[in-house]
């Protein structure tokens, strides 16, 4: 049984976003908790990678308040979301496919020795974390270019697991993966649940959210349109909120507080 915290680990309050005429999100309510997987979900051109991408410091937002453990933080840049303990793994997974497992995992963040890079305890980190994770990969000195779509994957996500981070943010981690490698993927999701990480998770894969994810937060057109517990929902619920075909609680309550609704 996993432990879910009580105050969320992060907890995005009225967050707005506006790019010239464009309003890409409003009024954007989100909570995250430790050892929770929420998935994040939406039609094309619903505000997810825009949403993500506030969280990670990309795009600092224009209204609103963030909370990281029930206070109120400025992420402005990405190096702030760093800081805090947020980690992305974008979905173009930014590996170098002539370097090998060891060289991309401490890319950037090289371990010294007198001036020299150790490598021998490079190496060494790098199959412990592998071995925690349960992620089985030939050899972490072979390059990036000889794993599969999935092992890929995971070797993104290992490594945004070095700076142990409290939030994981994984863009579309299952895209085009095949069936096999998308089973390791959600293993590996599943585990970072269990070593108490707050894991958002954006998907257009129905059976993976319905999979790995305790909440499903949708959005449409920059909007909530409804967080449901997966237990407890169906997949077409989920699915009617994301296209619009729906009449749920919090769309009737979001419209009767906009007087759309009569008595």
């Amino acid at each position: 049984m996993v432990h879910v915290s009580a105050t969320p680990v992060l907890a995005l309050r009225g967050v707005s976003k506006r790019f010239g005429a464009v309003q890409a999100l409003t009024d954007v309510e989100l909570e995250v908790h430790a050892g929770e997987v929420v998935a994040l979900v939406g039609d094309n051109g619903a505000g997810k990678s825009t949403l993500v991408k506030t969280i990670a410091g990309v795009h600092p937002i224009d209204e609103g308040v963030i909370e990281w453990d029930g206070k109120a933080v400025q992420i402005n840049k990405p190096h702030d979301a760093q800081n805090l303990g947020i980690a992305t793994v974008y979905q173009d997974l930014a590996l170098c496919d002539n370097i090998d497992v060891v060289g991309n995992l401490y890319l950037g963040r090289e371990l010294r020795r007198r001036g020299v890079l150790d490598e021998v305890e490079m190496e060494r980190r790098s199959r412990e974390l592998l071995d925690t994770l349960s992620i089985r990969i030939p050899s972490v000195r072979i390059p990036i270019a000889s794993l599969s779509g999935g092992q890929r994957q995971v070797v993104a996500i290992a490594r945004s697991m070095l700076g142990e981070p409290k939030l994981v943010i994984l863009d579309e981690p299952t895209a085009a993966l095949g069936v096999e490698q998308t089973a390791q993927v959600l293993d590996l999701v599943e585990r970072l649940r269990e070593r108490g990480h707050a894991v958002i998770l954006i998907s257009h894969n129905m059976a993976d959210v319905k999979a790995v994810a305790d909440k499903v937060a949708v959005l449409r057109l920059g909007r909530n349109n409804g967080v449901f517990e997966v237990k407890s929902t169906s997949q077409e619920e989920i699915i009617s909120a994301i296209t619009g075909a729906t009449d749920n609680a919090v769309t009737r309550r979001a419209a009767r507080t906009n007087g759309e609704i009569k008595k």
